[in-house]
């Protein structure tokens, strides 16, 4: 042994005594403690590290008289949902959804070791920001609880840095609930902590639980309320996203698709922080989503400390309106108008059908059929228009032939036409128009639905995700290695809508338009083949009945009755000057042919010039 050596192995001795003479007390404790046996309900998970002493007090100071132990898991479980609590930090580990499998027959963890880390930060007297990860909370026995006539079960998890001065972190999870009671309190330390805010921060990176990685990743984010308004980072994002909400937090979700994994405060978090990010070449982890809030300091202080619900489980819209105001939101159902049609329309006629039918497939036809059979009379007054643009069309003809290329007395003589007879172009647009809400409410509906997981249809095994009867064994350009056939029959039946369309109304589709409507439904082909099975074999059923009441409506439109009609209201009318909107347009259009006519005349004097 050299010099140098001599002299390094010396100091690190005395390094060793003066911590041995100086922190004692504390050391006696933790071996204290250590011998203590474990609770009933801890199951020992692993060895604990061996900690560098002096490296761990400059770290946590006061704080790490708790920062020996060995780690353990406490588990609570109910018919629902099991929750392993690790004794390292006191802090959730892994969630198990009971009764639930992933796409492959796995059981459904929610959360687990390696894909979430929950933590909360302590801005201590001497300076220092000390994690609860870095302390060790000895578990107390799993007991029986009732509240308000709820049964459940209870345990709280013990840090004690000295005598009468405490962490507590207590957990609830009461029978036939996703939801995890979970109350903070510090226990006479006053004089270690600060009064800034302790930062509570969860980690969470989504793992691939259903079919369709694509839909899964896509359908994955941070929902929060905040100053009675949702905050929400954009599903579909790819790339790093982040938002600040600067006024109260009420709740935050972090969606996974069709399950949520929440935290709900009695009261608000004053801000937070949300970000979510994808890692490009990532198979293990979709989407990596970090919510940062904030805790008052007083509350956790407090006599009864700071209290918070977790939610760990499905996102259906019936459970998670009763677990807070607007928690319901993490569904999502479409923005405005398409919003209020699936939560007062499309909800409760699918909810009521699942009362008595046990097919899903079977429920989205009743669903079609109820639903027609509403617009029905909107649909009837469309084809009603139709019908009379058809019987007018050798009258506009002979317009178009009588009057040449001078297009705005073609228009001025159509109009004329019209108003005589009492019809309108629009008059076929306007109801059809209104029927658009639902369709587009129904397309935010289906693959959002949670009802639908799992549920199998014909061929299709999942009707929440798209159904593929035929794997190729190549990748096509936008379209996958698979071919949905709901799809399929869902594009064969809009061309024949298409076609039959043009062939009743040969004038309305014409040139480029007339290709253009055939083109929709093949390029509709490539974007809903990776839909969800139960949204295509919605449309393909849809257009099935779409035939059957067009079929029925002509049945009682007699289109030689309805000309005569016509010719009737043009006899009675032609001495009738336009109103209202028509007189206007009439009006409109006078001014701009006198227009038209002013700068023709202008043109030819300055070419005489």
């Amino acid at each position: 042994m050299d010099k140098n050596q001599a002299t390094g192995l010396m100091l690190i001795s005395a390094l060793l005594l003066a911590y041995l003479f100086f922190f004692k007390p504390q050391a006696e404790e933790q071996a204290q403690q250590a011998a203590k046996p474990a609770a009933a309900a801890a199951k020992p998970a692993a060895a604990p590290a061996p900690l560098d002493s002096v490296a761990t007090v400059r770290l946590l100071g006061t704080f790490a008289a708790a920062a020996q132990g060995q780690e353990q898991s406490v588990e609570l479980r109910n018919s629902k949902v099991s929750v392993a609590l690790s004794t390292r930090g006191g802090r959730p580990q892994a969630v198990r959804l009971e009764g639930e499998k992933t796409f492959n027959g796995q059981p459904l963890y929610l959360l687990d070791k390696q894909s979430a880390d929950i933590d909360v930060q302590v801005p201590t007297a001497e300076g220092r920001r000390v994690k609860l990860s870095s302390l060790y909370f000895r578990p107390s026995a799993v007991t029986p609880v009732t509240e308000n006539g709820k049964p459940g079960q209870r345990v709280q998890l013990t840090a004690e840095l000295a005598p009468g001065q405490q962490i507590l972190q207590t957990y609830t999870l009461f029978d036939d609930s996703y939801q995890l009671g979970y109350n903070l309190k510090f226990q006479n330390l006053s004089g270690l902590v600060t009064a800034e805010p302790l930062t509570y921060t969860w980690l969470d990176r989504v793992r691939q639980t259903e079919q369709s990685a694509k839909q899964n990743r896509n359908h994955s984010t941070i929902n929060y309320w905040s100053d009675s308004d949702l905050g929400s980072i954009a599903e579909a994002s790819e790339k790093p996203e982040e938002q600040t909400a600067t006024a109260p937090v009420q709740w935050i979700g972090h969606k996974h698709d069709f399950f949520t994994a929440g935290l709900i405060a009695d009261k608000p978090f004053p801000s937070g922080k949300f970000n979510t990010n994808v890692k490009e070449g990532d198979s293990t982890f979709l989407k990596t989503m970090q919510s940062t809030l904030q805790i008052p300091a007083a509350d956790v202080q407090s006599a009864s400390g700071a209290s918070f619900r977790y939610y760990f489980g499905p996102n259906s819209f019936r459970v998670l309106k009763d677990v807070a105001p607007y928690f319901e939101r993490n569904v999502f159902l479409g923005w405005g108008v398409f919003r209020y049609v699936n939560r007062f329309l499309v909800i409760p006629v699918f909810n009521f059908l699942e009362q008595y039918i046990s097919s899903y497939g079977l429920i989205i036809v009743l669903l079609v059929v109820f639903l027609k059979t509403l617009l029905w009379p909107l649909v009837y007054k469309s084809y009603l228009s139709q019908a009379k643009m058809r019987v007018l069309k050798p009258e506009i003809d002979a317009i178009k032939e009588k009057l040449g290329d001078d297009q705005m007395a073609v228009q001025q003589e159509t109009m004329k036409l019209y108003q005589s007879t009492g019809s309108s172009p629009l008059a076929g647009c306007l109801p059809m128009l209104a029927t658009l809400p639902i369709l587009f409410a129904l397309f935010q509906f289906f693959p959002n639905a949670i009802e639908l997981r799992g549920e199998s249809f014909l061929w299709a095994k999942d009707l929440s995700t798209y159904d593929a009867p035929i794997i190729l064994p190549f990748t096509v350009p936008f379209l996958g290695n698979h071919i949905s056939l709901f799809t399929v029959m869902m594009t064969i039946s809009t061309l024949l809508m298409t076609w039959q369309s043009n062939q009743m109304n040969p004038a309305a589709m014409q040139g480029p338009m007339k290709m253009y409507s055939y083109l929709m439904p093949l390029i509709f082909f490539f974007v809903l083949n990776d839909f969800p099975a139960g949204l295509t074999w919605y449309y393909f059923v849809s257009n099935v009945v779409t035939f059957a009441q067009q079929a029925i409506t002509r049945r009682f439109v007699d289109e030689d009755k309805l000309h005569a009609q016509l010719q009737a209201n043009k006899e009675k009318n032609k001495d009738k000057k336009p109103a209202g909107f028509q007189a206007r347009l009439a009006d409109a259009m006078k001014a701009a042919q006198e227009r038209e006519t002013e700068a023709r005349k202008g043109g030819a004097q300055a070419k005489k010039k």
